[in-house]
């Protein structure tokens, strides 16, 4: 965890870098005068940026002062920040920013293909808001058909907390429901600012006594693996072990496979299978 004062020097020199990689031309201002450095000049960052020279100069000295996320945009748009310079540019100034930016916008032919691949095993690609983007046909005997769902239903906070299928299916209810509760609770703290987390959080407050009971005891968690017990129609008790793979450079996108824990769970999950797939034999197929 970086210092205040360590990310106010990697903010000034960051915000340096960036103003002297863009010339006059790229944002149609005239290039009057001679140049003793490369780029824009502070005065032309803040004219662009609409803040006043004194105070963006102090901004890229790292000086200690207060910075709007509407000023820190600004800013963001006059130096073209592309979206990762944008994020990186709100982390150093300890600000959220208020233009979400997506964590994975579609799921690649590749990653459904491994989804298909993974069966008899159940997975699926969650975002950080615990939104299900895709998953297989296994998954489906955890968490029911998500195809019949709306779009904003289609959340494993939303299915534990009212009565989804995933909710009914889970073994140790209460004990789960707390941990994904507070793994919410930690990743939301820099997602405050977005919609669709607010929207999701009062909608649950709003739905589930027992969220907003949970919900008031600040607890927090690391995203991680763990254990899942479920009782699933056909079979029974099945334990599985969770194993969260990061799609993406940074923690948000994964994809969540569950694999049995032991001999027993491993045979009834291939008999389920082969129940719902008449070509394949009890106990094998894999």
């Amino acid at each position: 965890m970086l210092t205040t004062a360590t990310r106010r020097t990697q903010l000034a020199a960051f915000l340096r870098s960036r103003r002297e990689r863009i010339s006059p031309e790229q944002v149609g201002l005239p290039a009057v005068g001679r140049r003793r450095t490369p780029g824009l000049r502070r005065e032309e960052v803040a004219q662009l940026s609409a803040v006043g020279v004194t105070w963006y100069t102090w901004l890229e000295q790292g000086r200690d002062i207060q910075v709007s996320a509407q000023v820190l945009d600004a800013v963001a748009r006059a130096l073209q920040l592309d979206p990762t310079e944008r994020s990186h540019l709100f982390v150093l100034a300890g600000a959220e920013d208020p233009v979400a930016r997506a964590d994975c916008p579609t799921v690649t032919p590749a990653v459904r293909l491994l989804l298909d691949r993974m069966t008899p095993y159940p997975a699926a690609v969650l975002n950080s808001r615990y939104d299900v983007l895709a998953f297989n046909h296994a998954y489906t005997w955890l968490a029911g058909d998500l195809e019949e769902l709306p779009y904003e239903d289609r959340n494993l906070m939303w299915l534990a907390f009212t009565g989804g299928t995933f909710g009914r299916r889970l073994v140790d209810r209460e004990t789960d429901r707390q941990g994904m509760v507070a793994r919410f609770r930690a990743v939301m703290a820099d997602h405050g600012a977005e919609p669709a987390w607010k929207t999701l959080l009062h909608r649950l407050r709003t739905a589930s006594p027992e969220f907003e009971e949970i919900w008031q005891r600040h607890e927090v968690a690391e995203p991680g693996n763990g254990v899942k017990r479920f009782l699933v129609p056909g079979a029974g008790l099945i334990g599985f072990e969770y194993t969260s793979l990061w799609l993406g450079p940074r923690p948000s996108t994964r994809l969540v496979t569950y694999t049995p824990r032991d001999e027993e769970s491993r045979e009834l999950l291939l008999r389920l299978e082969a129940a719902h797939d008449p070509g394949v034999p009890p106990g094998g197929g894999q």
